[in-house]
């Protein structure tokens, strides 16, 4: 990311977690005093959740950042691709019979132009990159769920998933048990 972009986000960000630390400081005993049940760990939380969103607003810009570099990158071979194929028109005889011709053109040429740029280098350093910033922004995405999850006292995700694959196995574990027991009662 440039010097440009990351001053004015640092900035940013420590302005917020300043007036963030100030607020939490100034309401957040009196307002988990006052708060009942779930809003009271809420009121608790709201720091893990404004700092998870701070980091998020920083690999939101990279992700952007790498969604426009991935479009521009399809948007310059396709704009190729068809200049190439609009300097092939003329050669095809521009009849109902050679509509076939001009197809197997179309697609000889971007099929071409395409796996080059798929086999190329700098698309696949780029692509990683949109993918990582990606799965970047479902990590802050999961970790501000679970903190809110949490709050409510509501299981995470990793607990339910922890949940079904205990289930599993005892379901595994069920049906070979009811397989020996049919072999018992078999003989």
């Amino acid at each position: 990311m440039s010097q440009d972009v990351k001053q004015p986000l640092d900035y940013f960000k420590h302005a917020s977690l300043f007036w963030t630390d100030l607020l939490h400081l100034m309401s957040g005993k009196p307002i988990a005093l006052t708060s009942v049940g779930p809003m009271r760990n809420w009121a608790n939380d709201m720091k893990k959740i404004t700092t998870e969103m701070m980091d998020a607003n920083e690999d939101i810009t990279e992700f952007n950042q790498r969604l426009t570099d991935y479009y521009k990158q399809l948007t310059e071979t396709w704009i190729e691709s068809q200049k190439k194929v609009n300097a092939k028109i003329p050669t095809i005889p521009q009849d109902v019979e050679h509509l076939e011709a001009y197809k197997r053109v179309w697609i000889d040429i971007f099929e071409n132009d395409f796996t080059q740029l798929f086999d190329s280098e700098e698309f696949g350093q780029n692509y990683g990159k949109l993918v990582s910033a990606e799965l970047e922004l479902t990590k802050h995405w999961e970790n501000i769920t679970n903190v809110i999850l949490n709050s409510m006292k509501l299981p995470t995700r990793k607990e339910i998933d922890d949940v079904y694959k205990e289930l599993h196995e005892l379901r595994k574990r069920i049906t070979k048990l009811e397989k020996n027991d049919e072999k018992k009662n078999a003989r």
